[in-house]
């Protein structure tokens, strides 16, 4: 099996990239977490928009659950994805990828209860759809044992779907300023999902090419590199 480039293995790449993603999987824990409980334990307190929300939720609970608990699935795996430098179990494979169909079609199926309307739900179907189509090149490279274009498009696909913790802060500046710009979240909320996922994909696709482009200059003195042109 070829073995990844150094330059994709996580002591290589930036601090501010690491503890990004750190961020991404504890917020992302957080908010599944605390969404698991509101539905099993709803709260009469809080405030009024908080509380229209997780009444939202619970109108669909099954289905809430049904997308929830397999991205915490997903996302408790997706460290053993980026940071395990030696080969993977099978199990391991097998899991990310079909936690990740799960996640994948069920978010299509929640979009029909998005609370930000259209927007949110051409935010939710554009980077769905996005992620989706990068485990498929993920798998088809790995199956293919072409371990270097496979973990490319796993990462890819990993930050696409780590978008959703990026969109909390992003939510938390609107109800912050609630009060002054008197946006209600079914205004804000999509909005909030195209700049939270636009933010990881942008940053993911960024450094990604400033890799390739280090790659690039070090092929000139070493050879061409066949994994540039595989990992397209």
């Amino acid at each position: 099996m070829e073995p990844d480039p150094g330059v994709l293995q996580p002591h290589r790449s930036p601090l501010w990239l690491r503890i990004g993603f750190w961020i991404c999987i504890v917020i992302s824990v957080a908010v599944a977490l605390r969404r698991v409980l509101a539905l099993a334990h709803p709260s009469q307190g809080g405030p009024p928009q908080m509380a229209g929300l997780d009444d939202a939720f619970a109108s669909h609970s099954a289905i809430t659950l049904a997308h929830i608990l397999p991205a915490l699935l997903f996302v408790l795996i997706a460290p053993v994805i980026v940071f395990r430098r030696s080969p993977r179990p099978a199990f391991i494979n097998v899991a990310f990828y079909s936690l990740g169909v799960i996640v994948g079609l069920t978010a299509y199926a929640m979009s029909a209860y998005s609370v930000g309307g259209w927007i949110e739900r051409s935010a939710v179907f554009f980077y769905d759809t996005l992620f989706l189509i990068s485990l498929a090149r993920a798998w088809r490279y790995r199956t293919h044992n072409d371990s270097a274009p496979a973990r490319r498009w796993e990462l890819r696909s990993i930050a696409i779907l780590l978008g959703i913790a990026t969109t909390r802060p992003v939510m938390g500046v609107f109800f912050a300023t609630s009060s002054a710009t008197h946006l209600l979240p079914r205004q804000f909320f999509g909005i909030a999902f195209w700049i939270g996922f636009s933010i990881n994909v942008l940053v993911f696709e960024l450094w990604i090419r400033s890799v390739d482009r280090r790659m690039i200059r070090q092929s000139h003195s070493q050879g061409a590199n066949p994994y540039l042109r595989r990992a397209q």
